[in-house]
């Protein structure tokens, strides 16, 4: 077991990069460490309980609503709503969303309580929904949801939010980052960037390209190493290639969890 010790620090205190917390979850998130039987055992308990207490509460007037919401936003790959057919495919961000409703309305999920209270449970829906969304193995999920389910138990067990009136689930969103993180075996050096699109008031103003620089700013600012993206194909795709290519992205093989297909292209840029 690696232990990762971590403190408050001062503002005016240096902080090297590799002793921040942030950097920290990054490293146990993109940790190759096997996952052992027995905690891949009980992951999968964890998700026949979650997907039972989204069956309970499924016509509850708040997951009702929560679903209609996210049914108003078909995408492919996507991802699936408890509640509607299988076959139908929804934005992963509110298949999570809606997903997560239907798990957290009767509140009858798991609980962990130590410095904090916490129900890690919480990270299913999302770590869900990218796995449906980008096609990952079951393997996959299951690594995915061990990352997110340590870095919770440990953030309640060492950092206690509500003395601060500041709601637990605030611990989610760095757990549900690693998992999906792990998830998708991105290194701690490598960043991905995802889609962008332009609003039609705004093109052809070096919006896409100022935002662009920014990104690649803060990735050098976090010390990453390269930036990855895949793409499309086709006249379509073709604006943001040339904008990709003109900022010193070069085609490369597929990564992370990626496979090449007729259709996508993967460019890398080394920082």
């Amino acid at each position: 077991m690696k232990q990762h010790k971590v403190r408050p620090y001062k503002s005016a205190e240096p902080l090297d990069r590799d002793d921040q917390l942030a950097w920290k979850i990054a490293a146990v998130a993109s940790d190759s460490v096997r996952v052992e039987d027995d905690v891949a055992d009980m992951i999968g308990n964890r998700i026949i309980d979650n997907a039972a207490v989204a069956a309970a509460s499924i016509a509850r007037h708040p997951v009702a609503t929560a679903r209609a919401q996210a049914a108003a936003h078909p995408q492919a790959p996507g991802a699936t709503i408890f509640g509607l057919a299988p076959s139908a495919r929804f934005s992963p961000e509110w298949a999570a969303w809606a997903n997560g409703v239907a798990v957290r309305e009767l509140d009858f999920h798991d609980t962990f309580l130590a410095a904090d209270y916490s129900h890690p449970g919480d990270n299913i829906p999302p770590l869900l929904a990218v796995a449906q969304h980008c096609g990952s193995s079951g393997t996959d999920l299951v690594r995915g949801l061990a990352a997110a389910y340590e870095i919770q138990v440990d953030l309640v067990k060492g950092i206690c939010l509500h003395e601060h009136k500041i709601d637990h689930i605030a611990h989610l969103g760095p757990s549900a980052a690693a998992g999906i993180g792990a998830l998708r075996r991105l290194d701690a050096r490598t960043g991905e960037v995802k889609s962008m699109r332009t609003h039609p008031n705004f093109l052809r103003r070096g919006v896409a390209a100022a935002l662009l620089e920014q990104i690649i700013t803060a990735a050098r600012a976090h010390g990453l190493r390269r930036l990855s993206l895949e793409t499309g194909s086709g006249e379509a795709f073709e604006p943001a290639l040339t904008l990709y290519r003109r900022r010193g992205f070069i085609d490369g093989d597929a990564f992370g969890q990626y496979t090449r297909s007729e259709f996508n292209q993967f460019l890398h840029l080394e920082l």
